[in-house]
């Protein structure tokens, strides 16, 4: 059978799949808005994973209350969360490391329109240099899922990660809208670990810290249409601070815009560091504007001092390129390459960047590079590597 009948049949039995899904609705489970419905929804979840055809758990609109579920397969066929209401977090202290989990299912699809409201302000303020900090809850976390996409649903006000990721295969984030104050803390939009394959596409992110952050041992990541800011840009890492992290390989990023964030795009290792690799990096057809670091690798990453920013960084860099990414700087280094003095960037190329300064610190946007010689091509402003480096 060709390439083309197989994916047309493929595409109708997935059709089929759903049309015939069996359909659990939490009202049979005695789920009522404006109550906590965490026993109705886990209810419905254990009866539809439990069914040998696809299944579907309805959630129908209206404003429900809902303590932390852990939704835990295998289930014996793909499973569908149509989530259409919107969904209130506890504002109570909870040790629960996420507020709703999605662990070990294969064929898993989240749609419906549905809001998520973590209620972070109730604890952002707690988490300033707090250990109080470090045990709240994210929004969602997606473990071990095989083949599935989360699509119209939004993260609103997360008390910490919005989304993260673990060791996923082919999940795929559509119209995924993440919606935080730039003042929220630790607030990444998507946090992706140790997975390949994991798309984010025509999305809408607004946080306090990375709109997608991506760490070791993800591969073949995907960043297509998605605006971000306020937030701190796509960033690759941190890597290099914990032994034996896994690679990073075949991360594009493209069509993407950046408004008002602390970076655009950056690739950042710390110094001092266990050995890593990061290579095969794409990022192109990006506009900027008033962003303070539009293009930046940052091999000596060393927030509050936590390191020895005298040691240069193991994680090897190569494979990289920046390519047609146009708009404004709010800083003057619109383009900073700081590669590692032990392993200097190999394979770095910047193509048709145009970057424009909008402050008063200097007549023109600057770029600046260490331990990197890139390839050059195209239309180049800030012309390439020719501010003098920071000793700092």
């Amino acid at each position: 059978m060709g390439k083309l009948n197989m994916a047309a049949m493929l595409l109708m039995l997935m059709f089929v799949s759903i049309a015939d899904a069996q359909v659990f609705d939490i009202g049979k489970y005695g789920g009522k808005p404006n109550s906590d419905i965490a026993q109705a929804l886990t209810s419905a979840y254990k009866e539809a994973c439990a069914s040998t055809t696809p299944s579907k758990v309805v959630v129908p609109k209206g404003t429900y209350n809902l303590s932390p579920v852990n939704f835990e397969g295998p289930c014996k066929a793909p499973i569908e969360f149509q989530f259409q209401g919107t969904f209130i977090a506890a504002t109570e202290k909870t040790t629960e490391e996420s507020w709703v989990a999605f662990s070990n299912i294969n064929g898993l699809t989240v749609s419906g329109g549905g809001v998520f409201d973590g209620q972070g302000p109730t604890a952002w303020g707690k988490c300033e240099k707090n250990e109080y900090c470090k045990s709240l809850p994210m929004n969602f976390r997606f473990n071990f899922i095989v083949g599935g996409s989360v699509t119209d649903i939004t993260s609103k006000d997360s008390k910490q990660f919005h989304v993260n990721l673990l060791g996923c295969k082919d999940l795929d984030f559509i119209r995924f809208t993440i919606s935080a104050p730039g003042e929220s803390v630790n607030t990444d939009g998507i946090h992706i670990g140790r997975s390949s394959g994991i798309k984010v596409i025509d999305s809408n992110i607004k946080t306090g810290d990375d709109c997608v952050s991506i760490g070791d041992g993800s591969q073949q990541i995907t960043i297509q249409g998605v605006t971000c800011g306020p937030g701190h840009g796509i960033s690759v890492g941190s890597l290099g601070k914990y032994k034996n992290e896994e690679a990073v390989v075949g991360v594009t990023a493209r069509h993407c815009t950046f408004t008002g964030t602390s970076n655009g795009v950056r690739i950042k290792t710390w110094p001092a560091s266990y050995e890593g690799s990061v290579s095969d990096m794409h990022f192109e057809d990006l506009i900027m504007n008033n962003v303070a670091n539009p293009v930046l690798i940052d091999q000596a990453y060393c927030p509050w001092n936590q390191c020895n920013a005298k040691v240069p960084s193991k994680v090897k860099i190569s494979g990289v390129t920046f390519k047609n990414i146009k708009g404004t700087s709010s800083t003057p280094i619109a383009v900073k390459l700081a590669c590692s003095s032990g392993f200097p960037c190999q394979g770095v190329e910047l193509a048709d960047i145009d970057l424009k300064y909008t402050g008063k610190e200097a007549p023109a946007a600057l770029s600046q590079c260490s331990n990197v010689q890139p390839k050059v091509s195209g239309r180049m402003n800030p012309p390439a590597c020719t501010a003098p480096v920071s000793l700092n």
